[in-house]
């Protein structure tokens, strides 16, 4: 499971969120191919990339943590800095014991919005203007918990961000507001006896529920919004998926790929629990974070926190029957 370390330059666990539904069409050829690294990024700048979001114009924006920034990775390998949230001089976040920019989400009018960690005040869900400019905090979440994955719900006009200390999934209105304990408890709590406790982490809304991944426990969860808007009872959709971390549906069914962060390795989940390894450490993987896609293309986030060493951006292709626009 995600371990959070203690150096001068501290990052978070990361999140993973993923699952199952429908068996993808026959074809040939492996799920995923020719994988590369595309982009390195600088440890000692703080830039281990916690989090990201594809563009439809090959664009990636990441979180790098422990900078507190937000940038942007163009289709020509350039990083552009978009924002740089507020430091805190007293930061007293738990686990981390540092101010680290978490989970991102993005919606259709190129709004993002990013969890932030800093066990004060400051801790909650910031807002950064399509158009640029200061981010902006628009919920106050509790600085005893760590806020990790985010996800977007623009049908319903909420936000869902996963606690990973305090394991609640808090749903927050688009336009800001008082956060409600969505979900809590139970299959989304870490396990008390180890030395950090990362329950929930990673977050996606998909087919009228929402989807979370148990860092400690290994598992894949799925809730699903009832009509008025509540919470359903957690299903557990998957298992044995130690250090699981961030996770995309590269489709439009239920497969899921999931980051495994201690492990160095992308899994494939399938609608029936069962999962297999699609990407390793031979293909460039450093603790991977997150994962996106946009069309066939899958990109890989590695923050290093484990290793040390080379934190990057991979890129990989997805086989047809995954695409999506």
């Amino acid at each position: 499971m995600p371990r959070f370390l203690r150096r001068a330059v501290v990052a978070p666990a990361a999140f993973a969120i993923g699952l199952i539904a429908a068996a993808p069409a026959a074809s040939s050829g492996p799920d995923v191919s020719n994988p590369h690294v595309i982009a390195h990024f600088d440890l000692a700048a703080g830039q281990t990339p916690e989090n990201m979001v594809a563009e439809r114009n090959g664009s990636v924006v990441v979180t790098f943590s422990a900078a507190r920034q937000i940038a942007k990775v163009t289709r020509e390998r350039r990083i552009r800095v978009l924002a740089t949230l507020p430091a805190e001089s007293r930061p007293r976040t738990p686990l981390v014991h540092d101010a680290v920019a978490l989970g991102l989400a993005r919606a259709e009018d190129g709004t993002l919005y990013v969890n932030y960690a800093t066990g004060t005040a400051k801790t909650g869900i910031w807002r950064i203007p399509a158009s640029g400019g200061a981010p902006e905090q628009i919920a106050a979440l509790p600085p005893d918990g760590v806020p990790n994955g985010l996800a977007l719900d623009e049908r319903r006009g909420v936000l869902y961000a996963a606690d990973s200390v305090l394991g609640t999934v808090w749903r927050v209105p688009l336009a800001g507001g008082t956060p409600t304990a969505w979900a809590a408890g139970g299959a989304l709590d870490g396990l008390p006896q180890t030395a950090d406790g990362v329950g929930a982490n990673g977050i996606k809304v998909h087919k009228d529920a929402v989807w979370v991944t148990n860092s400690d426990r290994g598992t894949l969860l799925r809730i699903p919004v009832a009509e008025d808007g509540s919470a359903g009872a957690a299903e557990e959709r998957a298992s044995g998926l130690p250090g699981v971390d961030d996770f995309v549906f590269p489709g439009h069914s239920d497969i899921v790929l999931a980051a495994l962060i201690t492990s160095n390795e992308v899994a494939l989940v399938r609608p029936d629990g069962t999962h297999g390894t699609v990407l390793g450490v031979q293909d460039g993987l450093s603790n991977p974070t997150s994962l996106a896609v946009s069309g066939q293309d899958l990109f890989v986030a590695s923050d290093a926190y484990f290793t040390q060493r080379d934190p990057n951006l991979l890129k990989a292709r997805l086989r047809a029957h995954f695409a999506r626009p």
